[in-house]
């Protein structure tokens, strides 16, 4: 009989910062727009894994956008020369003949990556860093669960496009309203559940919680992904580990956004 491993892994990656350039916009939902970009500098770029994050530099007041040096505390940006904001972002497809990266952005709130991502259009230049590090998780669970809001869908979508035709899927997605659920296209058996926050605010509510409390325990060794708001992603997980027969070192909690900017 063979065993499974279920050997996950981490790689790193050379920390390279790139400028990059608009090629195309595209509205998926009413609150979701993806930005294609594309530029010779994308030349070398890797990203090995669904939820891998580059951090995004948008320029300040329409001012270009400075280039940094690898200094002994990472990136260093010329004296006198104003920082740019920056926000992790997952890459949602990578064309490495083309040269092209789609990132999906959440059109809510007036942050700086938000603001920009509303009026995105061909030509604009941004920086971009990373990915640092990939963490691979095994494709041979029995079972797959992906818990998350709107943040986590372009990881969700990539990762369901990735995984091979064997692999058994549970997806709990919580998002605004139906206007916003996505087309997900994946080999694998994929069964997915769309909750409403109806009015309720983005970090509200207990659809996630609830949802995950109420699901029966997939057969097997189950890897679970939780991505969504840093608290929430926290308490769901201590909610999960505390069940019998899941196995704490097979799930994955991650705050994609903060509800509190306090909270570390």
């Amino acid at each position: 009989m063979t065993v499974a491993t279920h050997e996950s892994r981490r790689v790193r990656h050379p920390l390279v910062f790139r400028h990059v350039q608009v090629l195309e916009v595209q509205d998926i939902t009413p609150s979701m727009r993806r930005v294609i970009f594309g530029g010779e500098e994308l030349a070398g770029f890797s990203s090995a894994a669904a939820d891998d994050h580059v951090k995004l530099f948008f320029p300040v007041n329409g001012e270009p956008l400075p280039r940094p040096t690898m200094g002994a505390d990472g990136l260093q940006f010329p004296e006198g020369a104003a920082r740019p904001p920056l926000r992790d972002y997952t890459p949602r497809h990578f064309d490495a003949a083309a040269r092209t990266l789609a990132i999906d952005f959440v059109l809510h709130g007036d942050g700086p990556a938000a603001t920009w991502a509303a009026t995105a259009a061909p030509g604009q230049l941004i920086g971009l860093g990373g990915p640092r590090g990939s963490m691979l998780v095994a494709d041979d669970f029995d079972h797959y669960v992906m818990v998350g809001d709107e943040t986590a869908l372009p990881a969700i979508g990539r990762w369901l496009e990735e995984l091979p035709a064997r692999a058994h899927v549970t997806v709990l997605v919580e998002v605004a309203d139906e206007r916003d659920r996505q087309a997900f296209h994946s080999r694998a058996n994929v069964q997915v559940t769309w909750m409403h926050r109806d009015g309720t605010p983005p970090g509200g509510g207990t659809l996630l919680l609830d949802a995950l409390a109420a699901l029966p325990l997939p057969e097997g060794d189950v890897f679970w992904w939780i991505a969504t708001e840093s608290r929430r992603a926290r308490l769901i997980r201590q909610s999960l580990v505390a069940r019998d027969g899941v196995n704490a070192e097979w799930v994955k909690a991650t705050g994609y956004w903060q509800l509190d900017p306090a909270d570390d």
